[in-house]
């Protein structure tokens, strides 16, 4: 893990395939990268931590976020557009990971100001390179805002 930034570093992965949460979980702890991990299945569930409502009124706010598109009740861009609506949230930044390869969908999230767009592979060995890839840059070359 870089440690350019603050050492405690919290992840906020926002997916509905439990194959994909299970596989990403994987990759985040061999990469080191978080210190924690928060799990959320859909947007609703998403806005409800982000904004420390019910269950979540203790939740840890997210140095990042990796956000599926494609997920029930309130996708992906909907979320999108809540965060980077929201003069509190939108400083955190939202990576749009997803299976999704679509220039429309790649089009829409960064129209939606997302911080950047990162198509998931289906492999093990490929997602621990992306997640090595976000911990490189988020982590190690940006400057985040202090909390």
């Amino acid at each position: 893990m870089n440690t350019k930034t603050c050492s405690m570093i919290h992840i906020l992965l926002v997916d509905d395939s439990e194959d994909d949460i299970e596989f990403t979980r994987k990759a985040l702890d061999e990469t080191k990268l978080a210190n924690s991990v928060s799990v959320v299945n859909d947007g609703i569930e998403a806005m409800t931590y982000l904004r420390k409502e019910g269950q979540y009124a203790n939740a840890v706010t997210p140095s990042l976020i990796l956000l599926d598109l494609n997920m029930p009740r309130k996708d992906g861009r909907e979320v999108l557009a809540d965060i980077k609506a929201d003069p509190v949230l939108r400083k955190i930044p939202v990576v749009v990971l997803t299976t999704s390869q679509a220039e429309e969908d790649i089009m829409k999230s960064y129209d939606l100001h997302a911080n950047c767009y990162v198509s998931k592979p289906v492999d093990f060995v490929g997602l621990t390179t992306v997640v090595r890839a976000i911990d490189s840059f988020w982590f190690g070359v940006v400057e985040l805002p202090k909390k």
